[in-house]
């Protein structure tokens, strides 16, 4: 995937809007700091050899942000409303910041987690502004959970 500048910068501002509340709460752990300077996203994920470990936050965080993605089907089918989908955006925003916050993975997972993120973070922020249910931005974040097992071991994923 080709990230042009205007993706980038747009997708930057996003992480940092969504994570610096989380980053200036958080318990000053050491790791996190990389996460206050980025200044554009990673670039797109390949698959690696041998995937990522996970811990139990990432797991949590992960499957809720499925179940709220998967909520917005609804959405789509005219079946919620504009204030429900709005909720459900907050839920995937509370997973994503909870996992900000709680990151204990290596460097190279944090960034292939980051890529994930971004579109997470683009899409509940489109479903919060959107009076209907924003395609594109949905699409991404189901492309972003079908990427996740092919980056990371997760063993309960399938369930």
């Amino acid at each position: 995937m080709k990230i042009t500048p205007v993706v980038a910068a747009v997708a930057s501002v996003a992480f940092a809007i969504c994570a610096a509340p989380v980053l200036a709460q958080s318990s000053g752990h050491a790791g996190h700091d990389a996460h206050a300077t980025h200044t554009a996203p990673p670039a797109a994920a390949t698959k690696p050899a041998q995937r990522w470990a996970t811990d139990a936050p990432l797991r949590a965080g992960m499957r809720n942000i499925r179940q709220a993605v998967q909520a917005l089907d609804h959405y789509e089918h005219g079946h919620m409303d504009a204030t429900q989908a709005h909720n459900t955006a907050q839920q995937i925003d509370t997973a994503v910041n909870q996992m900000i916050a709680q990151c204990k993975l290596k460097p190279d997972a944090d960034a292939a987690l980051h890529g994930l993120l971004v579109k997470f973070i683009t899409g509940a922020k489109a479903v919060r502004e959107s009076q209907e249910a924003p395609m594109p931005q949905i699409t991404a974040m189901r492309e972003a959970l079908a990427q996740y097992p092919q980056l990371f071991n997760d063993p309960g994923w399938a369930k």
